[in-house]
């Protein structure tokens, strides 16, 4: 176990419950501006940094020894914010480079990509950290640090490891001026033969399509 663990298991739990919350208050504004869509230049790098700030707050609860409410049961935090507008906000930021190809686990060999939306991801990653910020907010520590590590783990750490590296592949393209045009070659060979293959591919040549336009890179994939 490395030092840096060992102090997180080790340091007042009220101290570490704060710097968690707090990590979790500054990604929830932070995509809240972005998604207004004031600055659409900077939006992909920006939400680069903010998803990469918060899985260090991931980073922290998934070491972190199992985290034990002080109640049994989940307390009712009341109904759960609507993220759809949040969500449409994205998708309308984001298009068409909203969506993206992933793998749910790389360790089932031949997994099958699928076709995701940066959109998409950051309003259940809001929806997961919100929920975890009302039991913070109404004084039950335990059981939002309980939810935050339980969410990592099980959906918004996937979510946001997958939506991270879309976004560094964005920028990456652009930076070092690789057109995503070299997307035409996606492999969505999911072992399938036939007609599922041919469909993998025309779809992989869209989602490439889609995705190099706004970023004023050409894409010979729809010819």
């Amino acid at each position: 176990m490395s030092d840096a663990t060992l102090h997180d298991s080790h340091q007042n739990p009220d101290d570490f419950a704060v710097q968690i919350a707090d990590q979790v208050e500054s990604f929830l504004v932070a995509v809240t501006e972005v998604a207004k869509g004031d600055e659409p230049d900077s939006a992909v790098p920006f939400l680069l940094l903010e998803v990469s700030q918060l899985l260090l707050a991931g980073g922290r609860l998934g070491a972190h020894e199992d985290i034990v409410p002080e109640e049994r049961y989940e307390p009712d935090v009341g109904p759960e914010p609507d993220v759809d507008e949040l969500r449409e906000r994205f998708a309308r930021l984001l298009d068409p480079i909203d969506v993206y190809s992933e793998v749910f686990d790389p360790y089932v060999p031949r997994s099958a990509p699928v076709a995701c939306r940066i959109s998409d991801d950051l309003a259940d990653i809001v929806t997961d950290l919100r929920h975890g910020m009302a039991h913070y907010r109404n004084g039950r520590v335990s059981e939002a640090l309980w939810w935050w590590q339980f969410s990592y783990l099980s959906n918004w750490g996937p979510t946001a490891s997958a939506a991270l590296r879309a976004l560094q592949s964005l920028v990456a393209h652009v930076r070092l001026n690789s057109p995503l045009d070299e997307l035409d070659g996606l492999d969505t060979d999911n072992g399938a033969d036939g007609g599922d293959e041919a469909l993998a591919e025309e779809a992989g040549k869209v989602m490439a399509a889609e995705i190099a336009g706004p970023l004023g890179l050409g894409s010979s994939t729809t010819s």
